[in-house]
């Protein structure tokens, strides 16, 4: 890099902070020049017919108001000329003092000559413009005048002092965000006063003032060819939609900028090429400093840089800016992806036989979600129903979880690799896109400081709840959607003008919620009730910003449910009136957390004790509470500590709140007789609610506890003296140490009968018949469903582990309505006694047979099968045949 003219000062300004692998080498070579009040920056290539006049013309302007410009200078940046623009540059710098220039070896682009001459500025205000001066110069008056407003020292400094505390107040010190191409964490996505589009000055100081083309106003003198037109306008258009809303003409070439802001903006800018404009137009919005768009003349120069194929290549710099992942960000993910594989590395070790050992008989079920749907989708059949399992009555599936937003696009993994991959791959990849949605929102709500929302998206997807839910329930373990639905309502809570944005906002979030309902309804409905106490109490909290936020919610909550309820209203109503629909699944009035279950260790965690746990939990998948008493300490400690946070105060309420529902309709005081009435008996019984096992409302205390985990470690960060920051660190690490959750361990499942693998059944199944195994599936013992998902659905079952109706209420229960002869295969299969076979005995089997419309009857080797053989034998009145590994019954007379 060669220059001419005076050097660079020694250090950057305020507002301007260099941050390490800047391009400090931009900066001009020489002695310390002195702050100046107007930098003027140009970037010129293979321009020696034109760049001469553009210099004349800008010094002469200048000269003319010397009492307005003040000390100026001019910055021209060669990038990498092939032609004489180099010599002419020189020349200028030679008769003006005020004019540097800069050369850049090769031509990098638009965007890196920029970069370099505003990084080398030195003024309090810095202009950016063309070498074919399209507009002209004397268009600087206009946006100067609109910039003064902002760029006096006074107003200016009070403005940015009033930012700083505000983003200190809501985020502490935040590390720069510019490089990211997401929004910032607060930022309103929508047209705000950043922006003014008619030139007639924003409602409070802008930091850069833009020439428009686009604006009334505005003046063409010379316009394009009518083509290049079109184009520029579409590629604005595109442009606006996709990365700066708000901006009717990011691509003028002539912008004012106040002179801190540019240098910080431009040193965190990475684009090179013609997408400059719009990268620093996205970090002034990030950054909440305001942007005017000011009419200006133009006319369009022969010879122009300028080609139509360059609007195609801003929108892939736009794509590359709005995607770059940064390093961090992609290393939590990588860390997210390693830990999930780490939890299931047991089950992905032996895909063929392992099983994982707590999820009782969900495995199986969920295998059979996957290969039911994928069977459904293959043969274009209702995917809301199937006769595969509780034949002849069958399966409402929409009724049960087997969340068609992933089992359908997963339909072609399913048939190719298996349902047991598909069930590797959702635990896994869930937890792991889970765990990076909410590191993801963290960093766009919350903080800044990577470091700290990793870890509290990491206690909210990996807390112990989930992680118990992990074993079993894939639908309360991936919950991708719901941090995505938290951010589109806190949108919808920032549109204060109602417009257009409160409909688009809202139809997104109607589209998400619906996509979460084919994924879980009851995560949606826990989530719902999350948000809507933790609305509650931060209303209580700043019952102005509730005021404010209120109606454009309401707005976009009523656009939500336009999109959402024509989407789900069929699904919907086929689950609740469909064919074996059901009103309820009652779990009794005991399912609600002990007080103690949330001091206590979970019994996969790194020091639990599973003896002790399992007293505490209705099972090893419903560990809904188990935080641990060290994090429970640690909360009320960052609770204490940043209580005047009103954020805090609503997090807290929220996890209090939650807490308590949790703990069911009866209360007992731990080591007490004590029982006290919980607030849960007001929603035990209304409609959605007397559905749910209350225990899992905990759950909701995950996300929020998170938060204020990241909230305190970002705070901890700036602690000092370093001792401070050293305790608080480590009080962290003992709170989350001894809930770190452990390898999710597994047993081998039994093969499948040779009777069924290699299709022998079909000889004794007829059309309209079932095979039925022995004993019956059930929630207890569904291992005959893996004999379906994994040879493909060749044979109906009855019976089975789904939730379906029972009795002329239709109250929901687990497994199909029972009957005598199941219920007695059962009892013997768990080491019941044998009662005496006698003709009512045989009758009955004979009646339920029928029912069943049994084609064979197949005893699989288990515990207790000598038992079933003899019980089976008498009830059908002859010996089986032992054929295929299992003992077989052909059943012609119940057909």
């Amino acid at each position: 890099m060669s220059g001419g003219g005076p050097g660079p000062r020694a250090g950057s300004g305020p507002g301007a902070p260099r941050t390490p692998g800047a391009p400090s080498a931009a900066r001009v070579p020489g002695a310390v020049r002195a702050a100046a009040d107007l930098s003027v920056v140009v970037p010129a290539y293979n321009e020696e017919h034109r760049l001469r006049p553009t210099l004349d013309a800008i010094r002469a302007h200048l000269r003319a108001d010397p009492e307005r410009w003040g000390d100026w200078e001019l910055i021209v940046v060669d990038d990498g000329s092939t032609d004489g623009t180099g010599a002419v540059a020189a020349e200028a710098a030679a008769d003006e003092p005020r004019i540097h220039v800069l050369t850049s070896e090769e031509n990098r682009g638009k965007g890196h000559a920029l970069r370099l001459g505003v990084l080398a500025s030195y003024g309090r205000r810095v202009l950016v413009t063309d070498a074919d001066l399209a507009t002209p110069i004397e268009e600087l008056d206009r946006l100067d005048a609109l910039l003064a407003e902002g760029c006096d020292d006074g107003r200016d400094r009070a403005y940015e002092e009033d930012s700083a505390e505000s983003a200190d107040s809501a985020h502490g010190a935040h590390e720069d965000d510019s490089a990211d191409g997401d929004d910032g964490p607060h930022e309103r996505d929508d047209e705000d006063r950043a922006y003014e589009g008619d030139g007639t000055g924003p409602a409070y100081p802008p930091a850069a003032v833009i020439g428009s083309r686009a604006l009334p106003g505005s003046r063409i003198d010379v316009h394009q060819r009518p083509l290049r037109e079109w184009l520029g306008r579409l590629g604005n258009r595109l442009i606006r939609l996709v990365a700066v809303r708000g901006v009717y003409d990011t691509q003028c070439g002539f912008k004012l900028f106040d002179g801190d802001k540019a240098r910080a903006a431009f040193e965190a800018s990475r684009l090179d090429g013609w997408g400059i404009d719009v990268e620093i137009l996205r970090h002034f919005r990030r950054a909440g400093w305001p942007v005017a768009e000011v009419p200006v003349r133009w006319s369009h120069q022969s010879g122009s840089k300028v080609r139509p194929v360059d609007y195609g290549r801003v929108l892939l710099e736009l794509v590359r800016l709005r995607t770059r992942v940064r390093p961090v960000d992609l290393a939590v993910a990588s860390f997210f992806l390693l830990a999930s594989v780490l939890l299931y590395k047991g089950l992905w070790a032996d895909l063929d036989h392992a099983y994982l050992a707590d999820s009782m008989q969900d495995q199986n079920q969920w295998e059979w979600f996957f290969a039911v749907t994928a069977d459904n989708v293959t043969h274009l059949r209702n995917p809301l129903f199937t006769t595969y399992q509780g034949f002849p009555d069958g399966v409402n599936l929409m009724a049960n979880t087997v969340m068609l937003g992933l089992s359908v696009p997963l339909t072609p993994v399913t048939l190719l690799l298996g349902p047991t991959v598909t069930w590797a791959l959702v635990l896994t990849l869930g937890l792991t896109a889970t765990a990076v949605a909410w590191y993801w929102l963290f960093v766009r709500r919350l903080t800044r400081v990577r470091p700290a929302a990793a870890l509290g998206a990491a206690l909210a997807a990996f807390a112990p709840p989930m992680m118990s839910h992990g074993t079993a329930h894939p639908n309360f373990l991936v919950l991708f959607m719901v941090p995505v639905i938290i951010d589109r309502a806190l949108r919808l809570c920032e549109a204060a003008d109602g417009g257009r944005h409160v409909v688009r906002d809202g139809a997104l979030l109607g589209l998400f919620v619906t996509y979460q309902i084919f994924l879980g309804e009851e995560p949606l409905l826990l989530a719902a009730m999350g948000m809507l106490i933790f609305a509650g109490a931060y209303a209580l909290v700043r019952p102005d910003v509730a005021r404010a936020a209120l109606r454009p919610l309401l707005r976009g909550l009523g656009v939500a449910l336009a999109v959402c309820l024509p989407l789900v209203a069929f699904p919907l109503y086929w689950q609740f009136f469909g064919p074996q629909s059901y009103h309820s699944v009652l779990h009794g009035d005991n399912a609600g957390n002990s007080p103690l279950a949330f001091l206590e260790f979970s019994g996969r965690a790194l020091l639990g004790d599973e003896s002790r746990a399992d007293t505490l939990a209705l099972n090893r998948t419903e560990q809904n509470a188990f935080y641990g008493w060290p994090l429970t300490a640690l909360a009320f400690g960052i609770v204490v500590w940043l209580w005047r946070s009103a954020l805090v105060k609503a997090l807290t309420g929220t996890v209090l709140v939650a807490a308590l529902l949790s703990m069911g309709q009866r209360i007992r005081i731990p080591f007490t007789d004590v029982v006290l009435t919980g607030p849960w008996r007001a929603l035990a019984h209304q409609p959605l609610f007397e559905s749910v096992i209350e225990s899992r409302v905990a759950m909701i205390c995950a996300p929020a506890l998170g938060m204020l985990l990241a909230l305190a470690a970002e705070r901890m960060a700036d602690l000092e003296p370093r001792t401070h920051r050293t305790v608080g660190l480590a009080a962290i690490a003992v709170a989350l140490l001894p809930i770190l959750p452990t390898p999710q361990p597994v047993r081998e499942r039994p093969d499948v009968p040779r009777f069924i693998t290699d299709g022998m059944y079909r000889d004794y199944v007829g059309e309209g018949e079932s095979v039925v195994p022995v004993p019956l599936p059930s929630p207890a013992e569904a291992e005959a469903l893996h004999w379906q998902s994994a040879t493909g659905f060749g044979f109906s079952m009855p019976d089975g582990y789904f939730n379906g109706p029972w009795g002329p209420e239709r109250m929901g229960i687990y497994g199909a309505a029972p009957r005598y002869t199941s219920n007695l295969l059962r009892d013997i299969r768990y080491g019941a006694r044998i009662p005496e076979i006698g003709p009512s005995w045989r009758a009955q089997a004979k009646l339920d047979l029928s029912f069943w419309k049994a084609g064979v009857l197949v005893l699989a080797p288990q515990d207790n099968d000598a038992a079933l053989y003899e019980v089976v034998t008498k009830l059908v009145g002859r010996p089986g045949q032992r054929l295929g590994g299992a003992w077989v019954w052909d059943m012609p007379t119940a057909r």
